[in-house]
């Protein structure tokens, strides 16, 4: 069967054209005509929709093995090409945690058998992502991972984190780090800000986060290492990274939906509003808009992290750390910030697609000749965001019942549909 998506408003080398796409065993060609019926082909109206190269999330949380409970690689991956995903990067918050080609194999092996679109690991940082000590068995892994980070907790030990950065460098490999100094958390739980201290909750303080970022930095421009900077939320990181690359460090960073679209006084007393870092004040917010805009933030991430409903339903003090994200990704950037004209759907699709996968070394796009990993999407479609509608596992958003733009109709995944949204029909 060839699948034809005719007269689509085709994202391709920077730009978007009027196309007529005929994806054939798997690959793309471009049509200058669409060919009579002839029987084996299924031609599709695009003429309203976006075909977009498929989107590349660089922080996203699995589960499996160890939390299959909270999500699973199946439910994970079928949730991401519902958001127009076709790549993603999974962090090692597992159990066991894949800090040797032992235990990363068991994740591996679940990949191969469950995903539906490609799902990259990343490795520890340290043996049993403690965040500090012995460092994993980086080299025999280098293979195999997308790159290394111990996410979720801070490598806290100066002289662990420049072993590691000096082996990345030697094996051309990234550390993906979250910067969170624990000796400053004094139990916070939420931005120690206006929110915090109106209702009587322990915040977690700004220097928490960028007082790490600071001395990685000092780290990188020493041993000259790759280094990207997770989920960003304060404007002073935005600054450090600015600064960084003003001096030509080889710094990404990546920042997640909510942290551009809320501030702490938008907080409930709910548990889909706790994540890690927290969501900050507004002053934080517009700093991180501007470094998106500026270039300064180079991608969108969501740090997808399911939890059961259970673990969510704690409140702000007690419920699990993260929230999910991944299908709502990119409506709630579509509709906050292209619509309101904050940046162009041109800029949106670099810092989805373009800019994390040349980082992460996983680039792609719509091309003649090449594999089908795209999406489609329906810009004009409005409606409220409903967490019993996710295929993914965990409900826990902070953009429940929002009123958003942009659904996705189709993604293809190394040439096979790997979600089907009511694009094409059913027979």
């Amino acid at each position: 069967m060839k699948l034809i998506l005719k007269d689509g408003y085709v994202y391709s080398s920077g730009e978007f054209h009027k196309q007529t796409l005929c994806i054939n065993g798997g690959t793309v060609s471009c049509l200058e005509n669409t060919p009579e019926h002839d029987g084996f082909s299924v031609v599709v109206d695009c003429s309203s929709y976006c075909i977009f190269p498929g989107f590349t999330d660089v922080h996203v949380h699995f589960r499996e093995p160890g939390f299959s409970y909270k999500e699973t690689v199946k439910t994970g991956s079928l949730a991401s090409a519902r958001g127009g995903f076709t790549d993603v990067c999974t962090m090692p918050n597992l159990n066991p945690a894949p800090d040797c080609m032992f235990t990363l194999q068991k994740q591996l092996d679940i990949i191969k058998k469950d995903a539906v679109i490609n799902v990259h690991p990343f490795a520890t940082i340290t043996m049993g992502q403690m965040g500090g000590g012995q460092l994993s068995k980086m080299e025999e892994m280098s293979e195999f991972c997308i790159g290394y980070s111990d996410d979720g907790r801070g490598v806290q030990s100066d002289e662990t984190m420049e072993e590691a950065m000096k082996k990345a460098k030697e094996l051309g490999k990234i550390i993906s780090a979250h910067c969170e100094v624990n000796d400053l958390l004094y139990g916070g739980y939420i931005h120690d800000g206006e929110y915090a201290r109106l209702h009587g909750h322990k915040g977690i303080c700004s220097e928490s986060e960028w007082k790490q970022v600071e001395r990685d930095l000092k780290l990188v421009e020493k041993i000259g290492c790759k280094y990207h900077v997770c989920h960003i939320s304060t404007k002073e990181t935005v600054e450090l990274i600015r600064q960084a690359k003003a001096r030509g460090l080889d710094v990404t960073c990546e920042t997640a939906p909510h942290y551009l679209i809320m501030n702490d006084m938008m907080l409930e007393e709910d548990g889909r509003f706790k994540m890690n870092p927290p969501i900050r004040s507004e002053e934080d917010r517009k700093a991180l808009v501007e470094g998106l805009v500026d270039g300064t933030i180079d991608m969108i991430a969501t740090d997808h992290a399911p939890h059961s409903a259970e673990e969510k339903a704690r409140g702000l003090a007690e419920s699990n750390m993260g929230v999910v994200g991944i299908e709502t990704s990119f409506a709630a950037m579509y509709t906050n910030l292209v619509k309101t004209g904050v940046i162009t759907l041109e800029k949106l699709i670099e810092v989805m697609h373009t800019n994390p996968s040349k980082r992460f070394g996983i680039e792609k796009g719509i091309a003649e000749g090449k594999t089908a990993d795209l999406t489609v999407f329906d810009l004009n479609a409005k409606y409220k965001i409903d967490p019993a509608e996710f295929l993914s596992m965990g409900k826990a958003t902070p953009f429940k019942d929002k009123e958003v733009y942009g659904k996705c109709l189709l993604t293809m995944c190394n040439g096979k549909i790997a979600y089907n949204g009511g694009l094409i029909k059913e027979n």
